[in-house]
């Protein structure tokens, strides 16, 4: 399920903030995609695990802490895709695969 935090096109309150047509740096993107996603989930990523730029803005995805177990090994992790316009506002995110901290993805075919 994708979730908006907005409606599309809705302007800017604060001068401040980049035009639509600005993009923000990658750097800036990452901060903004882990802050807006912190408020959102009240909780605090643990990481930006990609980034990209897209015609539309950026596209990152987000590791988070669901379920915290101990040992730190056990605890249930949530990664998340979450998709900014050019100037680092989150559009929409979704929660993709949840998996223990300790595991590790494959790539052999195992």
């Amino acid at each position: 399920m994708i979730t908006s935090d907005r409606e599309p096109k809705k302007a800017r309150p604060s001068s401040q903030q980049a035009s639509p047509e600005e993009r923000v740096s990658a750097p800036t993107a990452m901060r903004s995609a882990i802050e807006q996603l912190s408020e959102l989930l009240g909780r605090a990523p643990e990481s930006v695990s990609s980034l990209k730029p897209t015609d539309d803005g950026w596209e990152a995805d987000v590791e988070v802490v669901e379920l915290e177990r101990i040992p730190e090994t056990s605890s249930v992790m949530a990664s998340y895709h979450v998709v900014l316009d050019p100037a680092g506002q989150l559009l929409a995110y979704d929660r993709g695969r949840r998996y223990t901290r300790s595991q590790i993805d494959r790539t052999d075919g195992r």
